[in-house]
């Protein structure tokens, strides 16, 4: 059988306009913030490439182009004018990671954020979760944040390019989650103000050389035809009605969730077990649990959750290249692993 790739979430395969994209970009090697002409052409390349994330996502900010999602949160969470107050109990860790001491939002059972407490400050949020697919009510919690006087950060690396982003006061953006090449992403700012800068590139917001290809690579996947949720609504379908029917579980089934992510919960066999024997029949697959300093640890997602099972939850996770040929092998697989 030949390798099925089921971990979209993790990353994607790089989009051939992106690609395309790329190349042009080496091509204009100048030094974007060169004064020469060179530079100056470089310059007008950026910038124009600035303008069509905006229009591709829909943003009227600004945009700081950065690394990937990572930094993107990192910038927002340690140059905020604002203190942290909250971040949701379910966020990545490159959210948990800045958040100190700051409230965690608690989840019901389904995943889904409950906005409540002091929200005076600045609130992190996933749009959606990278475990689960659960998409938050974010507009929602838009309005609870400001109306505390607070500003929401969103972390969208797992939604961007595949549904509408929120009405968040900053949005972190990953090109690598949605065909861009990986080492580029963004900080979407609703206003400079709500940053402290600390000189440099990126009007003063973030130092070192910008990454022109990486800009445009990721402008061009932005703007590639987005037919990738209803054929994976369709797949996904299948695959919820394949591992019910051979006993397993479906984490935060009765919660909307995107359709390209789903947990599934196999009884009896360890995540960690599963992925090995998912690998060594060829379906790259990730899991709901983690190894972290060499112990097997819960995942904190499902733990936030209260799921009693969560180490025996897997991530599948469906892209533009995923068949239903494909989806029918791994079912074949999950049934003989579950025997």
């Amino acid at each position: 059988m030949p390798p099925i790739y089921l971990d979209h979430a993790a990353t994607t395969p790089l989009l051939p306009a992106a690609r395309e994209a790329m190349l042009e970009g080496f091509a204009l090697w100048a030094n974007p913030s060169s004064p020469h002409k060179a530079g100056r052409a470089a310059r007008a390349a950026l910038e124009a490439a600035r303008g069509r994330v905006k229009v591709a996502l829909g943003w009227q900010g600004e945009v700081i182009f950065t690394s990937g999602a990572s930094e993107a949160l990192a910038v927002a969470m340690t140059r905020c004018v604002q203190p942290i107050a909250a971040v949701s109990a379910v966020e990545h860790e490159a959210v948990l990671r800045w958040a100190g001491d700051a409230a965690r939002l608690p989840v019901d059972g389904e995943g889904r954020v409950l906005t409540e407490g002091s929200l005076a400050g600045l609130v992190a949020v996933q749009q959606v979760n990278n475990e689960t697919g659960v998409i938050q009510p974010l507009d929602e919690s838009a309005e609870a944040v400001r109306a505390a006087g607070g500003l929401l950060l969103a972390d969208c690396a797992q939604s961007a390019g595949k549904i509408a982003l929120p009405a968040a006061d900053m949005v972190a953006v990953s090109a690598h989650k949605f065909g861009g090449p990986i080492g580029v992403g963004a900080l979407l700012v609703r206003d400079w103000a709500m940053l402290k800068p600390t000189g440099g590139q990126e009007r003063g917001y973030r130092g070192g050389t910008e990454n022109l290809p990486g800009a445009l690579a990721m402008a061009a996947a932005l703007e590639a035809p987005r037919d990738l949720l209803e054929a994976a609504a369709r797949l996904r379908l299948r695959l919820d009605d394949g591992i019910l029917a051979a006993g397993g579980e479906i984490v935060a089934q009765n919660a909307p969730r995107l359709p390209t992510i789903a947990g599934y919960r196999m009884p009896g066999r360890s995540a960690n077990a599963q992925l090995i024997r998912f690998d060594g029949i060829g379906i790259a697959v990730s899991a709901g649990s983690a190894c972290s300093s060499g112990s097997l640890k819960a995942s904190p997602v499902l733990t936030a959750m209260g799921y009693p099972h969560a180490g025996e939850v897997i991530r599948v996770s469906i892209g533009r290249e995923t068949t239903e040929s494909e989806i029918d092998a791994f079912l074949s697989a999950w049934r003989e692993i579950r025997g």
